[in-house]
């Protein structure tokens, strides 16, 4: 097994056909053998029904909301469930995405064929970041720049191996945000880079479940204040969500990857109009 692809859901059904369909396209361009594992949260949306259907996919289930035997249940972390994933993993590299996300075509083949010729030569590598973007907007993808050529991998792959190795995710720390910045730093102290994959492209489309969005947002201030207080005595002080710390590219998706979203008649028009907007008003430095 080469790759695992990993991500987790929680009451996304139609974003994560489309996204489950983004890695079937993609994992058909490259002669290598993979899986594809989900990790749900509980959903009540039919997607649990859906998944068990899927025949190319290892669906985990690990209830995170309601109520079980008249008592709340007790809420696990965004760690938890993605180390349930990573640790179920056969591949070398896994890949991680979101369930609100769709892959332009060739990026995880791109990805692991330059991390695959960086290991030929020797080099030790934590992973490699994949440049994203929230859709719909103007086609600027960046990646999340911590310090010391660090990056952030928010959707890209890791080595397997180096994973087990750091322990894993901390998932005891972190409930939701900058558990994923953590793990990319523990990686470069240990001494693996994260690479930049200059030719691995997602389109995200942040709006998709905005009211789960925003519960998982209440422990963002706590996240942080954990975070930064465990990494800013290091040579520069580190926050990849600052837009100042953040690597840009400009791409050209002649595909139209993240049109599937409008097809699937998915895109808030009323977002789509204010971030044009937005835009527009950026560029005239109103």
């Amino acid at each position: 097994m080469q790759i695992s692809i990993v991500l987790g859901t929680y009451n996304r059904l139609n974003y994560l056909k489309l996204t489950v369909k983004s890695i079937r396209a993609e994992l058909s361009l490259f002669n290598c053998c993979s899986e594809i594992i989900v990790v749900d949260g509980g959903s009540t949306d039919g997607t649990i029904g859906w998944l068990v259907k899927q025949k190319d996919i290892i669906s985990i289930i690990q209830h995170n909301h309601g109520k079980w035997k008249g008592a709340e249940l007790k809420k696990k972390s965004w760690g938890y469930f993605m180390n349930l994933g990573f640790k179920c993993a056969k591949g070398k590299y896994i890949c991680m995405v979101s369930d609100d996300c769709l892959i332009v075509p060739g990026s995880v083949k791109n990805g692991y064929e330059l991390i695959e010729s960086k290991m030929l030569n020797n080099e030790k590598i934590g992973g490699a970041a994949f440049y994203w973007r929230d859709i719909p907007g103007p086609d600027i993808y960046w990646v999340g720049e911590l310090f010391n050529s660090t990056y952030l991998v928010n959707h890209g792959i890791f080595v397997k191996s180096i994973i087990e190795e750091l322990g894993y995710i901390d998932e005891s720390n972190y409930k939701f945000y900058y558990a994923d910045s953590d793990l990319c730093l523990r990686m470069n102290n240990a001494g693996y880079k994260i690479l930049l994959s200059g030719k691995s492209f997602i389109e995200h489309y942040s709006h998709a479940n905005s009211r789960q969005r925003k519960l998982n947002s209440v422990s963002v201030n706590e996240d942080k204040k954990y975070f930064m207080d465990k990494w800013s005595g290091e040579v520069n002080p580190v926050n990849p969500y600052f837009n100042k710390d953040t690597l840009e590219i400009e791409f050209n998706d002649l595909t139209g990857t993240y049109l599937q979203f409008n097809k699937a008649k998915l895109l808030n028009t009323s977002v789509v109009k204010n971030r044009i907007i937005n835009f527009i008003k950026k560029i005239l430095g109103k």
